[in-house]
């Protein structure tokens, strides 16, 4: 916590940009993940956060380009406690809720699935006038 605050300290007129951000506290695997973010926004294809670390690099993409949370899909909450502070700053909801701690993509693994499952229903379910359901039951 102290090496944060004084990074903060030393670095507080770098949170005017995202730019400046990113090249005072961020690193390349940040500045990389903020790069995804933007670039999906970019091309309107939406892009899984998995995590705190990918949330901090979407949060600075989203001071780069405000309205990009739109485009992204939270996978979940991560054990980390600054995860869960994070998300609730910004008002995010993430897919799931499962105190994971695993690391390695396995969030937005298996938000995937919820993600392409809700696809499927949006697309493939009846409707309850196709279905022949739609008239009231006498």
């Amino acid at each position: 916590t102290e090496v944060v605050a004084r990074a903060l300290e030393i670095h507080r007129a770098a949170l005017a940009s995202g730019e400046s951000m990113l090249a005072a506290l961020g690193g390349f695997e940040i500045a990389a993940m903020a790069g995804v973010c933007l670039g999906g926004a970019a091309f309107n294809v939406p892009v899984v956060v998995d995590g705190f670390i990918a949330t901090a690099a979407a949060a600075v993409a989203e001071k780069i380009h405000p309205g990009l949370f739109d485009h992204l899909f939270f996978s979940h909450r991560s054990s980390e406690g600054g995860h869960a502070l994070a998300l609730e700053h910004f008002k995010l909801r993430p897919i799931l809720d499962l105190d994971l701690r695993l690391g390695e993509g396995t969030g937005a693994a298996l938000a995937m699935n919820v993600i392409e499952s809700a696809l499927d229903l949006f697309h493939n379910m009846a409707t309850f006038a196709g279905a022949g359901v739609s008239g009231k039951v006498r």
